[in-house]
């Protein structure tokens, strides 16, 4: 019986937002602490519009892997699957405050420490999705983890998803990251993308008709494109585009964590089964609602399920 939702594999972080509106990191004076990190998002939206969601990820013996274990209980995730290391500190990114794409600084430590022993076969039998992100594949023995249990999870007929949030600065090299995702991409996930995500991917920019084609070539049959103001683009391998416009927000307070909203809602309309269109603009309500707060949503987005 599938009675795990959503099992979220990757990254908890720490994030100091910005205080200061719309300006880089060098320029910002002061910072706010928020729970962070793009799978740990998820886990958090989905457990708030009431779905049973998981996190796998692992945190540091510290002040700061007691705050994440306090804030994810807070919302009804299950913590049973977060490993407590001992010699690495709890990761931290700062992250600039901004209506755009932010620019961030990590210092990664424990994130990235996630071991097979943490996703036992009987875990993915009981997982509907298996969600995970580039940042999460970006570094071993987290990236290894995940792409072999991605394969055990797809045998198993769970469907898997990933947000492809690339950042160069948490890569080796651009050539193993394209290696990764393809790899990932054998298995069909769905795919979220942004068009910042692949400009920064392939170095380059690209039609949306190519970035699709990449994906669909590999595997993939739904791919989904965010296009920030301009709306979002989905395209399903032979079945054409779905585009839809942005929800209008007059007063951006921060996009930090826009994405993760869109892929939330996103999920939790396929997860009940709605058309693919439905999906979308579930996922742009999300969105909308994020972007007019910083750092968590606010307490009303289980009023999403009245969109269903």
């Amino acid at each position: 019986m599938r009675n795990i939702d959503v099992l979220c594999v990757g990254e908890v972080l720490v994030d100091f937002i910005g205080h200061q509106a719309g300006v880089d990191i060098n320029n910002t004076r002061d910072y706010h602490r928020y729970l962070g990190g793009s799978p740990t998002n998820v886990a958090m939206n989905l457990a708030r519009l009431g779905l049973k969601s998981v996190l796998v990820s692992t945190v540091g013996n510290d002040a700061f892997g007691e705050y994440i274990f306090k804030r994810l209980g807070e919302v009804g995730v299950d913590t049973n699957y977060i490993s407590t290391i001992m010699d690495e500190p709890t990761s931290v990114i700062f992250v600039s405050r901004s209506e755009t794409t932010p620019d961030f600084i990590p210092f990664r430590k424990a994130d990235y420490r996630i071991t097979e022993n943490q996703i036992s076969d009987d875990i993915l039998v009981a997982t509907t999705i298996f969600h995970t992100t580039c940042f999460a594949l970006s570094k071993d023995p987290a990236r290894t983890t995940i792409l072999k249990k991605a394969k055990e999870a797809f045998d198993h007929g769970c469907k898997l998803s990933i947000d492809v949030n690339y950042a160069k600065k948490l890569w080796d090299s651009q050539a193993v990251a394209l290696e990764v995702i393809k790899a990932y991409c054998a298995f069909n996930p769905l795919v979220k993308i942004s068009e910042d995500d692949m400009e920064r991917l392939f170095e380059q920019e690209l039609s949306h008709d190519e970035i699709f084609n990449f994906f669909h070539s590999h595997g993939v049959d739904i791919v989904c494109l965010t296009l920030g103001s301009k709306g979002v683009k989905l395209s399903q391998k032979g079945k054409g585009i779905i585009q839809l416009p942005a929800i209008k927000v007059d007063n951006v307070m921060d996009a930090t964590g826009a994405g993760d909203a869109f892929w939330s809602g996103f999920l939790f309309a396929y997860i009940k089964e709605k058309p693919i269109e439905k999906c979308l603009e579930v996922a742009l309500q999300l969105a909308a609602l994020k972007l007019q707060n910083v750092g968590r949503l606010p307490d009303n987005i289980n009023i999403l399920s009245d969109l269903l």
